[in-house]
């Protein structure tokens, strides 16, 4: 069986840009990082490379002070309120009120759910059809640790499914022809997302304990929501270092499942209890999947992969997207060009609406 595998690799040397944020992309900034604890030192050097496009008041920077932000970053707000005198006040955004809860589905419920999405997720390689695919893969990384990206490269493969089996060949990276194997690529990289991961959650010697979390609506529909776990020594689940060291953890995350269908809509894939000793710290996956055509058939296929790791501060995302869906056969053509990136609306959650399915 294939099991999800991760190549960490180091970008050095990579330089942070001046940033142009609006005031409340700079707020919910100054918040994430209070809450994940990053030290108010680099906060501030961080902020000397800002630039705002609206005026900061005292107010905001007294907030952000209230929910933690350190001196040294109240300091440099200050600074960078200061040189925004000129600039156009801020418009606060405009919060929608929440709906109503939904009620959650009875005990039984949830375990009939839980049991068909199990039926559907072993089976899933199987009902696949032959397809090739275009997978693009933008590859990012942040070595200061707060989140803030740079690109690194856009890689563009063929991907094949054929007799249940994938197949990988490297068409551009950057939008330049190359000719190499997909594990000939340095950095980063994944594996699983056609039906390895779906298995390895539910597959009954895991032994996965399944409970309800909330609802949700993903591209218009609705969903369940269940946390799961899976103990390490349950796990398949393998991180591998440079192609040289390898570990087995645990792991956990949550399972949305088709209200209407049972059909597994995203999965988020968390590693959990890794050895300090282990290079790797953290490894997150969230899968989306959505119902693609092709041919005549509608089926049930990945639409977008985001794989995080955290390696001391340094950081990596790759953002991996699916398209261009064509039923596999001698006849089959794509073009090779990299396509835009997804909009943020095909994998948002949106809030549920408890009168309408």
């Amino acid at each position: 069986m294939r099991v999800l595998l991760l190549f960490a690799g180091l970008w050095t040397g990579l330089a942070l840009a001046q940033m142009k944020l609006t005031v409340d992309q700079l707020m919910k900034f100054i918040e994430s990082s209070v809450k994940l604890k990053h030290e108010d030192r680099r906060v501030a050097e961080y902020l000397k490379r800002v630039k705002l496009s609206e005026q900061l008041d005292d107010r905001s920077i007294e907030v952000l002070q209230g929910l933690g932000a350190g001196p040294k970053t109240v300091e440099a707000l200050r600074a960078l309120a200061s040189t925004a005198t000129e600039l156009p006040k801020a418009v606060p955004p405009v919060e929608k009120p929440a709906p109503p809860p939904l009620p959650a589905p009875s005990a039984a419920e949830q375990k009939e759910v839980i049991e068909n999405a199990r039926q559907y997720a072993l089976s899933y390689a199987k009902r696949l059809p032959d397809f090739i695919c275009v997978q693009v893969t933008r590859r990012y990384a942040d070595p200061s640790g707060l989140e803030m990206w740079h690109r690194m490269d856009t890689i563009t493969e063929r991907l094949s499914y054929f007799e249940q089996k994938e197949d990988y060949k490297v068409i551009l990276v950057n939008n330049q022809p190359m000719d190499i194997s997909h594990d000939q690529l340095s950095g980063a990289s994944s594996s699983g997302e056609f039906g390895s991961m779906l298995k390895q959650i539910f597959d009954r010697p895991s032994e996965a304990e399944f409970h309800w979390e909330r609802w949700a609506t993903l591209r218009g529909r609705r969903n369940h929501v269940y946390t799961y776990r899976v103990r390490q020594e349950r796990s398949q689940y393998s991180i591998w270092f440079e192609k040289k060291m390898s570990i087995v953890p645990g792991y956990r995350g949550l399972v949305f499942v088709d209200a209407d269908t049972n059909v597994v809509t995203r999965i988020l894939f968390e590693a959990i209890d890794i050895p300090p000793t282990f290079p790797v710290q953290q490894a997150r996956t969230q899968l989306d999947y959505d119902y693609i055509r092709i041919g005549e058939s509608e089926h049930v296929l990945p639409l977008r992969a985001e794989v995080r790791m955290r390696e001391g501060r340094n950081l990596t995302k790759n953002e991996v997207e699916f398209r261009m869906y064509r039923k596999f056969g001698a006849d089959a053509t794509i073009k090779f060009d990299t396509p835009d990136p997804l909009p943020e609306d095909a994998t948002k959650e949106t809030p549920v609406v408890p009168n309408k399915n």
